[in-house]
């Protein structure tokens, strides 16, 4: 579910690239305050995405998640709009991307932006006037926007996911990091590709060309080969991998044998196959087979370095980890004004929460008898992947009942 409503971002990237980036100003470069030649910061990794404070036009901070995918700063939180006093806004209005849907939104030219101790002083900035992405509920937190290319095109971006912190160097000093491997990867509107292989069921090798994407929950989304839909591997499950302006995004999780990048090869990798249709392979790139997202980086330490073209991997302690796959068979959201009351929005078919009779709408008030206000939804996502036929005792209240306990068994489907 949590890849940015990737088809979603898609639109509005396809947006950005072919009508607004013609239109408005360059943006200036990050860089350092103080004459620093170094800047390490703290990010919050919830539900396999980045999360960093932000500060606009001197205030904030705001939560942003550091987005390789996006090439524009967007800004998804429309409330910003009165709390930045932004004035002298340009609007955009795009139709046609389903029954009814219609993409609104405001065009800020030049924005300040601090990250750390690095600032731009002229940004240009997409604010949606409305939050379509809802990522705040989706990571129970509040998120504010996304910030992309601007900031990878300004520094070496060093992530160290095991520690949850950036390292920034500048382009001139290079990257000096002991024991990495150097990839190449391609720069194209704004994004990284690089290029890897995995191996089917069959013990066949195809190559693949894969956006590398922060701004993905999932480890990797297997688009399109050839024009077609991959073949699926003989053991799938349904699953609803997002929703976009089309509506819900339909498809399949299976688990690919091999992926290999560069010298390194992942095993059991938990695989997105989004369904093919005429109308989602409209806002398909049809130069790339499909996106690598944070499940599968955070593996590594990674560094970014656009001015060489290149990534940087080294193992992480993560790196032999498997690959889960939630297995609870529930979809979460968090609601109320701190983001702390716990709601289910989907129960997969012939899942263990459907097992229990859980439905949407339910909300979860306890876990084991603890208060789900005092776990968090980032905690609870990580208890419900955590191990098969592990059992927790759920305290739920459904509309119109009164509360009731049930046992939540998980089951491993993939």
């Amino acid at each position: 579910m949590i890849a940015l409503k990737q088809y979603l971002k898609v639109a509005l990237l396809m947006l950005l690239i072919f009508y607004l980036e013609s239109r408005i100003a360059c943006a200036q470069e990050f860089h350092f305050l103080n004459k620093r030649k170094q800047q390490t910061l703290e990010f919050k990794l919830v539900k396999n995405l980045i999360v960093i404070p932000v500060k606009i036009n001197q205030k904030g901070p705001y939560n942003f998640l550091l987005d390789t995918g996006i090439g524009m700063c967007l800004i998804t939180n429309p409330s910003l709009i009165d709390t930045l006093n932004l004035t002298n806004l340009g609007s955009i209005r795009i139709t046609g991307f389903g029954q009814g849907n219609e993409l609104r939104a405001s065009i800020a030219s030049k924005i300040s932006m601090q990250i750390g101790r690095t600032q731009t002083d002229s940004i240009p900035a997409i604010i949606l006037n409305q939050d379509l992405l809802e990522l705040s509920e989706t990571l129970g937190i509040p998120i504010h926007g996304l910030i992309g290319y601007d900031f990878f095109n300004s520094f070496i971006v060093e992530i160290r996911y095991s520690t949850q912190r950036l390292i920034l160097h500048p382009f001139e000093q290079g990257f000096k990091g002991k024991k990495h491997t150097f990839i190449p990867i391609s720069l194209e509107d704004k994004k990284p590709y690089v290029l890897v292989a995995m191996k089917s069921d069959n013990g066949t090798t195809i190559p693949l060309k894969l956006i590398i994407d922060t701004g993905a929950g999932h480890a990797i989304s297997l688009e399109s080969y050839k024009g077609k839909s991959f073949l699926l591997p003989p053991k799938n499950i349904k699953a609803n991998l997002g929703v976009g302006l089309l509506g819900p995004i339909n498809g399949h999780i299976a688990r690919i044998k091999e992926l290999k990048i560069s010298k390194f090869t992942l095993t059991d990798v938990v695989s997105s196959f989004p369904e093919y249709t005429e109308t989602v392979k409209g806002f398909v790139f049809p130069n790339r087979n499909g996106n690598l997202g944070n499940p599968v980086l955070k593996k590594f330490q990674v560094t970014f370095d656009y001015s060489r073209k290149g990534i940087y991997l080294k193992p992480s302690s993560h790196f032999k980890e498997p690959f889960e796959h939630d297995m609870s068979g529930l979809e979460l959201i968090s609601i109320g004004p701190d983001f702390k009351r716990i709601f289910i929005s989907r129960v997969e078919p012939l899942s263990a929460g459907e097992d229990v009779g859980l439905r949407t709408e339910d909300e979860i008030l306890s876990i084991d008898f603890k208060p789900v206000r005092e776990i968090g939804l980032e905690e609870i996502n990580a208890l419900f992947s955590s191990k098969d036929n592990r059992s927790f005792i759920l305290n739920i209240l459904s509309k119109g009942t009164d509360n009731r306990y049930i046992i939540l068994k998980l089951k491993k489907r993939i």
